[in-house]
């Protein structure tokens, strides 16, 4: 439908969106912000005044709304709303730094600075997303804000994004739930890392979400009076003992519930904990911790509590700030019911994250986000990481639970899961991580690559002798760990190239080639190397010789002229433009849907009707994935260059192998009925057929050949009836690893 255009509609819709703006920041204003704020809305509107939104609707719809966000949601102040509501002044109209400056002061100026500069992360041609990622967080050292406004940016984009077209709503889906809203989670924004996640799941996979979302659509008058009868006995007693407090059941995300599906390989009639009852206690600050183990007792006294999974963050807060209680208890109706205890502050935090941790902060500069930012910075300093391994380091550390481990002396260290002794030893210090030879846990001698867990105390030993080696990557978990090894071997590897300078510029001379930089660099490409220091160090070590160099010399003649780089984009434009003549023409591929070679990725094994994307490899042409493999995330948003556009042709009918998981009850002839479905009455050639009995329960897989998704979806149902069969599932078979090489 075309968006019909109403000046003075607009102009009325606009002031009413800035009245509602001004009424979310309203906790924040003081003695002149108002004006302020008015000012930059003001320049907003004007500067934006001809741009229009893909809906068509008036672009200054974004500015307030992501304003509106910050302040609401976030529970940012005026120099942050100011900021977003001039977040892409600079960057999209005539407006300078300098004019922000003159009119907002420089902290603004520095803000707008940093979200213009991160404003390119991850666009349509962006190749080197990491890098652009890597910008993003460190403008977290100068002002965390930043990326705060870019979180509230990506979530009001995420919200309006039904008028992009399919191939971006996939990207920029892709993105959110691969970085975006792992970074809110890291910084306490719950609320808001769990509607990236579901507004993700929408784009990438929106039968699934449709279908979770209807199922939960149906049992709410249900579920809303399982929580009224839960919480009448808890709201009553909390009153009896003098505890003010709200209490409240919250549904799970539809995000979550899918999760908790494919984890444990369960239908959504089997996920039971579909929500969660949050009991927010009005408490003095003295009184906090014994106030939330009151409640706590009040809740199990009433209904009985899975000793396992009892989770005291109160004690213990996480890294990013937050403070709860988490029990599951047993329902009256044998249902487990997930049970969160805590008090306003600390809701106030797990809701807001980062900035409700201004509002609370103390003198003391010992609080879990501060080292956290710390952290980050550290990480950042290090000029050398290569961008994507830096990616992922950070992401690892960034994202991931921690473990709690004491020093000899009883201090505190906090580690991510499967940090190993020497991930301890590179915290405590450096130079400690690089001599170090073993470690003593728990008064026990370990390798350095031992796992450590939850409440270990460590001891770690060292050598003067000890340097950092190669296979320390191998099993160190933190960025800092990783960062230093790999700073230290490139040092080491810097001082065996330098002497390879030396003897490749005599090889030379003795075969009569010019030692100059062109040569250099073609001698890299021939030797299939990366860099020029990889050459010398290759020289070096004796796995480049004379005899090597004369085949290269006498090869040069022939050799290409053109640069490697140019060699390379060519190859990936040829492999997207020409038409190969024995590519199977059940696929479409590329921007004007043409019929190119590709292959399968093994990893998720996609079939005709399957939503798919192709993948350009470095040196194995095309390969084609589903967009919900589990591959997908980080391939969209690590190599976003690298993906083209595929559909399938339904014109051609060809058999593609998949598997099906089968699970039953042991019954006489089972197997017998099963082939007879599969063979006789869908004609489908079985390529392979394994199974296995335990104790009455019968578990099979059988790989297949069938025409697309429908074919398969047929048979699926057709083999559900078959007497005895509790379940048929599709897998996606040889499952393997990531391994993309730029």
């Amino acid at each position: 439908m075309d968006y019909v255009i109403d000046i003075e509609a607009e102009k009325s819709e606009i002031l009413k969106r800035y009245r509602a703006l001004l009424r979310a920041c309203k906790p924040t204003l003081q003695k002149g912000d108002k004006k302020m704020i008015r000012q930059a809305f003001d320049l907003a509107v004007e500067s934006h005044k001809d741009m229009r939104r893909k809906s068509g609707e008036p672009y200054i719809y974004h500015p307030i709304a992501v304003a509106q966000i910050a302040a609401e949601e976030i529970g940012l102040g005026t120099t942050s709303i100011v900021c977003a509501l001039l977040h892409d002044v600079v960057e999209d109209t005539h407006i300078t730094l300098e004019d922000i400056e003159r009119d907002f002061g420089k902290k603004c100026a520095k803000i707008i600075d940093g979200l213009t500069k991160i404003s390119g992360v991850f666009d349509a041609n962006s190749s080197i997303q990491a890098e652009n990622f890597r910008k993003m967080l460190l403008t977290l050292a100068d002002d965390v804000r930043v990326i705060l406004i870019k979180l509230a940016d990506r979530l009001h984009n995420m919200r309006t994004m039904n008028f992009m077209p399919r191939d971006k709503q996939l990207k920029i889906s892709s993105e959110t739930v691969y970085l975006y809203a792992p970074l809110a989670h890291r910084l306490g924004l719950y609320a808001i890392k769990s509607e990236l996640e579901d507004l993700s799941m929408k784009y990438m996979e929106p039968d699934t979400y449709k279908f979770i979302a209807q199922k939960l659509n149906e049992k709410k008058a249900e579920r809303e009076r399982f929580i009224k009868e839960f919480i009448g006995p808890i709201n009553s007693i909390l009153k009896e003992q003098g505890l003010e407090a709200d209490v409240v059941g919250r549904p799970k995300s539809i995000h979550s519930i899918w999760n908790k599906m494919k984890k444990k390989s369960i239908p959504f009639e089997e996920v039971y904990d579909l929500f969660a009852i949050r009991i927010i206690l009005d408490s003095k600050p003295e009184n906090e911790k014994s106030d939330c183990w009151k409640a706590y007792s009040i809740v199990t006294d009433l209904y009985r509590p899975n000793p396992d999974r009892l989770r005291d963050w109160v004690s213990s807060p996480k890294a990013n700030g937050y403070e709860s209680l988490h029990t599951t208890v047993m329902g009256t109706k044998g249902q487990w019911v997930e049970v969160q205890i805590r008090t306003q502050r600390m809701n106030e935090i797990a809701e807001k994250g980062f900035a409700a941790h201004w509002k609370y902060k103390e003198s003391s500069n010992d609080s879990g986000l501060d080292q956290w930012v710390h952290k980050v910075r550290e990480l950042l300093s290090n000029p050398e990481a290569n961008a994507l391994d830096f990616l992922d380091d950070f992401k690892m550390n960034l994202f991931s639970d921690e473990i709690f481990i004491f020093t000899p002396k009883g201090d505190l260290i906090q580690l991510p899961t499967d940090a190993t002794a020497l991930d301890f030893a590179f915290e405590i210090h450096t130079d400690i991580g690089a001599r170090c030879i073993g470690a003593k846990v728990n008064h026990k001698l370990v390798p350095l690559s031992h796992k450590l867990q939850n409440g270990d105390q460590v001891e770690v030993i060292t050598s003067g002798k000890q340097t950092p080696k190669e296979d320390w990557l191998g099993f160190v978990v933190t960025a800092k760990a990783k960062g230093k090894i790999k700073s230290s071997l490139k040092e080491e590897k810097r001082k065996i190239a330098e002497d390879g300078k030396e003897i490749l510029e005599r090889k030379l001379k003795s075969l009569k080639i010019n030692y100059n930089t062109e040569n250099i660099q073609k001698l890299s490409y021939y030797f299939k190397l990366q860099t020029t220091q990889d050459l010398f160090y290759n020289v070096a070590k004796g796995f480049i010789d004379l005899k090597d160099l004369k085949e290269y010399a006498a090869a040069e003649k022939s050799v290409d002229q053109k640069s490697p780089q140019a060699m390379d984009t060519e190859r990936i434009q040829a492999m997207i433009k020409e038409v190969k003549t024995n590519a199977a023409d059940v696929l479409l591929i590329g921007e004007d849907l043409q019929k190119i070679d590709y292959k399968l990725a093994n990893c998720c094994n996609p079939i005709p009707g399957d939503d798919v994307f192709g993948f350009i490899t470095v040196s194995d042409g095309i390969k084609i994935h589903r967009t919900n493999c589990p591959n997908a995330a980080k391939l969209m948003s690590s190599f976003g260059y690298r993906i083209v556009k595929a559909k399938w042709n339904s014109q051609k009918q060809v058999a593609f192998l998949t598997g099906l998981r089968i699970t039953g009850i042991d019954e006489v002839g089972l197997i017998n009925n099963l082939t007879q479905v599969i063979s006789n009455d869908f004609k489908v050639n079985m390529r392979s057929i394994t199974f296995d009995t335990d104790e009455g329960i019968f578990n099979g897989t059988i790989m297949m050949y069938v025409n697309d998704t429908q074919h398969l979806d047929n048979l699926i149902a057709k083999l559900k009836h078959v007497k005895g069969i509790t379940d048929v599932t599709r897998f996606d078979h040889n499952p393997e690893t990531l391994s993309v090489k730029n």
